[in-house]
């Protein structure tokens, strides 16, 4: 059954229990998956899954269910499960749904079909040709191809209806080198349609970085400046992203409290949340309760100008929606995450941020984020990688030391922001993407 014919019967059933407050939400995934592993295919998925999420008010308070089946029966059956779970809920707090009648961004039109299994096993295989043809490469490659295709849609009693589809193909590829004593590797990722990947480029970059890793040694302990490559300042943002959330605040799980509207961060740091960045993967014109998105600066110039919110937890703090309701899956209940946040791009080259460095640590890899970074302190110690800095260049590759310092700290105390970011990687909703950034002085604990 298509969602327009199971929304029509979970309106009747609603109306026929005396319901008249409710809201559902559609999501559906399309993945495909082609994976090698030095020549051969060693894995292939395709498979669709999602499902259909009803909350109403009944009893006073709102009511979840959830299902994946979309029929006549488990329409009315859905409605009459929301209902008797509302009995049961004692939160205090309301829950409040999004109006009809609001205007959102219109969507340029995209090409929503997703590559033939043949064309993503075909681009697959071209990947691992083009790593191979690189010098040093050696067996371990790998090359995986994801086509994802996305369908969400919120429609409640209040006269909303909104849909949204997006599709992106991405590839992702590993190299595996060797100098004939020790192993290095490193990865790209690149979305776009399978004729539009530079496979050879791509290839070469990743070789080539890790060509460069090769022969590494240990930086000297101290405490001393710190470039942070895009993928390393994007995998940090990554990591304390839910800092942000106003839900976090105030649970106690964030520090930034009574903080908006005061500078949290240096000049030199704009941080900007946008639904319709230009190389998002989900571009998304709503968000899970159906509210218009919008592009928002979180942090501009230094200053906390917002925290993102939902509709509950904006009426809770006398705010508005930031549009930012968010839900992991179908079955989930409404929590609070970013689209797209992005570190907004400086005007430094990186060579013009290394010779502002002088001399330091180029971190390009950060490892251990979920247990080396506390994202309600802000404390991280973290095991790295990258080059020295020596006389403002790059030099020796380095590895096994730890950098260690606090996130909100680490945010007053970036002094220049490189004007190039990487692309975002990731196939959802929420991506990160920032330029490279210094920072004046962190802990490095090397030899």
């Amino acid at each position: 059954m298509e969602f327009e014919a199971f929304r029509q019967i979970v309106a009747e059933e609603a109306a026929a229990c005396g319901i008249e407050l409710y809201e559902l939400y559609y999501q559906r995934e399309d993945l495909t998956r082609v994976s090698v592993f030095g020549h051969e295919v060693n894995e292939f998925s395709d498979a669709s899954e999602g499902g259909v999420s009803l909350r109403c008010m009944a009893e006073g308070h709102m009511g979840y269910a959830s299902t994946q089946a979309l029929t006549q029966e488990s329409a009315r059956a859905l409605v009459r499960r929301a209902a008797e779970n509302a009995a049961v809920i004692e939160k205090d707090e309301p829950e409040f749904l999004a109006a009809g009648g609001q205007s959102y961004r219109t969507m340029p039109r995209r090409d929503l079909s997703l590559p033939e299994a043949g064309a993503l096993r075909k681009l697959a295989l071209a990947g691992q040709d083009a790593l191979y043809a690189q010098a040093g490469v050696i067996d371990g490659c790998g090359s995986d191809v994801y086509a994802l295709r996305e369908t969400i849609a919120v429609t409640n009693s209040r006269g909303l209806s909104v849909r949204c589809e997006n599709a992106v193909t991405a590839l992702m590829m590993m190299a595996v080198v060797t100098d004939g004593k020790e192993k290095s590797s490193a990865y790209e990722q690149r979305s776009g349609t399978p004729e539009s990947i530079p496979l050879s480029a791509l290839a070469a970059k990743a070789a080539g970085n890790a060509r460069a890793k090769l022969g590494a040694g240990t930086p000297p302990s101290g405490t001393m400046p710190v470039v942070f490559s895009p993928r390393a300042m994007a995998d940090l943002l990554r990591t304390y992203a839910g800092v942000f959330s106003v839900e976090n605040v105030r649970k106690g799980l964030s520090l930034l409290k009574d903080k908006e509207g005061g500078a949290i961060a240096s000049d030199a740091v704009t941080l900007i949340d946008d639904p319709f960045y230009k190389d998002s993967a989900m571009p998304m014109p709503f968000d899970a309760e159906g509210t218009p998105t919008y592009e928002k600066n979180v942090i501009e110039h230094g200053v906390l100008k917002t925290l993102l919110y939902d509709l509950s937890s904006a009426a809770a703090m006398g705010k508005a929606t930031t549009g930012n309701a968010a839900r992991q899956s179908y079955a989930d209940k409404i929590g609070v995450r970013p689209f797209t946040l992005r570190l907004e791009a400086g005007a430094y080259s990186e060579e013009a941020l290394l010779q502002k460095a002088g001399d330091g640590v180029y971190i390009d890899s950060l490892g251990g984020l979920h247990a080396g970074a506390n994202p309600i302190s802000g404390d991280f110690s973290l095991q790295s990688g990258g080059f020295l800095i020596e006389g403002g260049k790059k030099t020796a590759p380095v590895r096994s030391f730890t950098v260690a310092g606090n996130f909100f700290t680490l945010l007053q105390d970036i002094v220049a922001v490189a004007d190039e970011p990487m692309p975002p990687t990731g196939l959802g909703p929420t991506a990160f993407v920032s330029p490279g950034v210094l920072v004046k002085g962190l802990s490095i604990a090397g030899k």
